[in-house]
């Protein structure tokens, strides 16, 4: 009993086997007659294991003697029972001009280094049929038909000439560029630098409205305050003072001014050293008094023609040769158009040569 039922296995197995691994070819021509110059279809299909590989034939012109194959489709693969089986067509389109009744052999198809065959074919190729009852009867060649007007023909003409206008303009202002070659001339309006009194009364201006000592900064306040002062005297007595002591600049000025004069100043000196390095904390009296010791000082020293001086305006012309690269550049551009005008009239030439023939 054990060894039939595995004799029935085994051969299943094997009967299954056997069948996933057979191969069918099979050839169909669509039309078994055509008549002198007409096209047939020669349909050739494999059925395989989709493990396997298949070589179709090549034809190069002939299938046979006076049948040729016009043309060979590209093979259409289609998959089968889950992927496991391989259905391939391969299409041959062939034709004749000699009347006869034609043998197509057997074609061989190799899977697998394995040859398979189709069955042959036949092919009745008819001549065209002739009028023997009137044999003198001939008609006259056809007239040319009109081919009918169609939009379409026409999109590309229409938008080339329409793109030859501006190209021609852009081309005519290129040239006219470089032809001209005129310098580039700039005018610039300079703005004079303010007398030392206006420029110091305008910065005491902007600290005054900041308050910056109200904001809890009163070193910003006073570094700024000094650095006013001391731009003012620099371009006022003509000594670096953005660059000296507080005690070299107050040593400085005594020898130029009396000491009455500069004693409001010393102090506010030493208020702005003691709150930039000692971290002092003035009272805002003591800030508003130091703003207004800064601004006597500047009123006192001050040339009297400065007060009501209004600087006027400068104006400058600058004279700018047109640089190489930009010249360079224009003519590139003069290039690249006329090569695009040119082009564009060769093409609408040729399209309305083949339009209007």
């Amino acid at each position: 009993m054990n060894r039939t039922i595995i004799l029935i296995t085994w051969l299943l197995l094997s009967s299954s086997r056997l069948f996933a691994q057979s191969v069918t070819v099979e050839a169909k021509i669509d039309s078994l007659q055509i008549l002198i110059g007409e096209q047939a279809k020669i349909q050739l299909q494999v059925a395989m294991d989709a493990k396997q590989r298949a070589v179709f034939p090549v034809f190069t012109d002939t299938l046979v003697r006076g049948v040729e194959v016009v043309e060979t489709a590209k093979p259409d693969t289609q998959y089968l029972n889950d992927r496991q089986r391989l259905l391939i067509t391969q299409e041959y389109t062939v034709t004749s001009f000699d009347s006869a009744l034609y043998y197509l052999p057997p074609m061989t198809v190799t899977v697998d280094d394995k040859a398979y065959q189709t069955k042959a074919l036949a092919l009745k190729v008819y001549s065209i049929p002739v009028d023997t009852l009137n044999p003198d009867q001939f008609f006259s060649q056809k007239g040319v038909m009109k081919v009918p007007f169609v939009w379409a023909d026409w999109y590309g003409l229409l938008a080339c000439a329409f793109l030859i206008f501006p190209l021609t303009a852009l081309l005519i202002y290129f040239v006219i560029r470089v032809r001209d070659n005129k310098p580039i001339i700039r005018k610039v309006k300079i703005e004079p630098k303010l007398p030392p009194y206006q420029m110091a009364m305008k910065e005491f201006e902007r600290i005054k409205n900041e308050k910056i000592w109200q904001k809890g900064r009163p070193k910003d306040y006073y570094t700024e305050l000094t650095e006013t002062i001391r731009t003012y005297i620099k371009e006022r007595f003509a000594f670096n003072a953005l660059e000296m002591t507080s005690s070299e600049i107050i040593d400085k000025l005594m020898e130029i001014r009396d000491k009455e004069a500069i004693a409001d100043l010393k102090n506010l000196f030493q208020t702005a050293d003691l709150v930039k390095f000692a971290k002092h904390d003035p009272q805002m009296n003591e800030n508003d008094a130091n703003l207004i010791s800064a601004i006597e000082f500047i009123n006192e020293t001050k040339q009297l023609e400065e007060e009501n001086t209004k600087p006027q305006p400068t104006e400058m012309t600058i004279i700018e040769k047109r640089s190489l690269r930009t010249k360079v550049l224009l003519i590139a551009g003069i290039v690249l158009l006329s090569a695009a005008l040119v082009g564009t009239f060769i093409y609408i030439g040729t399209q309305l040569y083949d339009l209007l023939a």
